[in-house]
């Protein structure tokens, strides 16, 4: 018998959905959480037909939401022809099989969501491997749910032996697959590994920050560049590295990276190790944040979280940039100023607080090259 496919499902492009959301005690920002994921949908291109919040604190084992919201989703999804459920917190595979078969739809939680749009819009080599990795390594836990065939054994002319049952073929398929990934991502970081070493001679700043921060935005504004923007979730996966270079003939090289966003999946943030390791080994970060958000502290927080994963100390000193000023009060923007001393409050869009924010940069490229000479 013909093992299982471990390709992991993803929710079909254009599907109808509605969000589900659970408030715990974080009810203050269950709003913005939400509207964050509604956008998250929307860069999937799923369309959000209508919501429903859980605001009760304790979780149900065994739906996550109670009996009572269950009837209530699945009076929703009926109501609006929804063919999908997107949950905005993790579910386990037995939450998932029981609230796929209480509402007969399709259910996905935030992460899976997070992963098929990566999976989406991943372009090079590099990006396709670190995604299918994440993908195959949030799936191999949940393999038991996600196929009906897996108590039975494996059968058939060729199949007699050990018996083995279709989920031990079927994990032990994605265990081989995760290290063929491994091994190709260890190869592509030795070939970035070469490209650093050849770089570590210049200043290098790296952009980070949360995801349509208008970091891509800014780095073509720094460095006079084209790399792709759109006004959606996870624009960039890939990272991209150009030179901005001073009058005097001071060098930086920029690098603009993943953004990054609340619940994001460990996975992925274990899986593009060699891609962050441009912000790990930068001279300066460049913590790129949109002001006029008025979720920007906790997207400070969400971003300093998986710096804490992934730098070491002694860490790079940080730049906060406050993005995107061009859309705040000018009080406001004094404000930011107080609050974070040493900031620098720019417009990507329109070019306002760039040529302070270069001449920073150039100024400690060139006393790093000093120090270096010295």
């Amino acid at each position: 018998m013909k093992a299982a496919s471990y390709d992991v499902p993803r929710p079909p492009r254009s599907e109808k959905a509605v969000l589900v959301g659970h408030a715990g005690r974080d009810k203050e920002h269950l709003e913005r959480s939400m509207e964050e994921l509604a956008l998250l949908a929307d860069t999937a291109n799923a369309k959000v037909l209508g919501s429903l919040v859980q605001r009760r604190g304790s979780l149900h084992p065994a739906t996550f939401i109670g009996k009572g919201k269950v009837d209530e989703l699945k009076a929703l999804i009926e109501e609006t022809g929804a063919e999908m459920c997107i949950f905005d917190d993790d579910l386990s595979p037995a939450q998932v099989r029981n609230l796929e078969t209480a509402t007969k739809s399709k259910v996905i939680d935030r992460s899976e969501l997070i992963l098929d749009i990566f999976a989406g819009r991943a372009r090079t080599r590099e990006s396709r491997l670190q995604v299918e990795l994440a993908q195959l390594e949030y799936t191999l836990p949940r393999l038991m749910g996600m196929w009906k065939h897996l108590e039975r054994q494996a059968g058939g002319i060729g199949s007699r032996g050990p018996g083995e049952t279709q989920l031990e073929t079927d994990r032990r398929l994605v265990r081989d697959r995760i290290a063929k990934l491994k091994e190709a991502l260890r190869s592509v970081e030795k070939e970035r590994e070469t490209q650093r070493h050849r770089r570590r001679r210049e200043f290098r700043a790296a952009l980070v920050g949360y995801t349509n921060a208008g970091k891509s935005t800014l780095f073509n504004a720094l460095t006079k560049s084209d790399v792709f923007v759109e006004n959606r979730l996870f624009a960039t996966l890939d990272s991209t590295t150009r030179q901005m270079v001073s009058a005097e003939r001071t060098v930086v090289l920029m690098t603009d990276t993943v953004g990054f966003i609340r619940k994001l999946p460990h996975h992925l943030v274990a899986s593009f190790h060699s891609t962050l390791m441009e912000a790990i080994e930068a001279d300066v970060l460049l913590h790129v944040t949109d002001a006029a958000d008025p979720d920007f502290r906790r997207h400070l927080t969400a971003v300093d979280d998986v710096l804490d994963k992934i730098l070491d100390d002694p860490r790079p000193p940080r730049i906060m940039v406050f993005n995107k000023c061009d859309r705040l009060e000018p009080d406001e923007a004094t404000a930011l100023k107080v609050e974070f001393p040493d900031c620098h409050v720019v417009s990507a869009k329109t070019g306002e607080g760039l040529p302070a924010l270069r001449t920073e940069l150039f100024r400690r490229s060139a006393e790093l090259r000093t120090a270096r000479v010295g």
